[in-house]
C-alpha cells in the first residue's frame, strides 16, 4: 500500500481525510486508485491533478515508480513561475 497525502483543498472529497491508502506500484495505478476509491477527486483529476514524489512534483508520468516507502503527495495542477 502507498500512503498519499492529500493538499488542504482536495481533502473535502476525501471526506476531510489528510492521508489515505491505495494499492499502487506506478504515477498512473495511484491516480487511477484515488478517483476508484473516493470519486469527488475524478473532476480534479480530469481537470490536472500532480503528485509529488519523494519530493519531486510530476504531471502525467504514468509509469513512474511509486514504492510503499515512497512520500506521496495528491495536488492540484500550478502553473505560473
Amino acid at each position: 500500500m502507498v500512503k498519499v497525502t492529500i493538499w488542504g483543498s482536495l481533502r473535502a472529497a476525501t471526506d476531510g481525510a489528510a492521508e489515505v491508502e491505495v494499492e499502487a506500484q506506478n504515477f498512473k495505478q495511484v491516480m487511477s486508485e484515488l478517483e476508484r476509491n473516493y470519486p469527488g477527486l475524478q473532476a480534479q483529476i480530469a481537470a490536472g491533478a500532480s503528485l509529488a514524489i519523494d519530493g519531486k512534483i510530476y504531471r502525467e508520468a504514468w509509469f513512474t515508480p511509486v514504492y510503499p516507502d515512497s512520500e506521496v503527495v495528491l495536488m492540484p495542477f500550478m502553473v505560473g513561475g
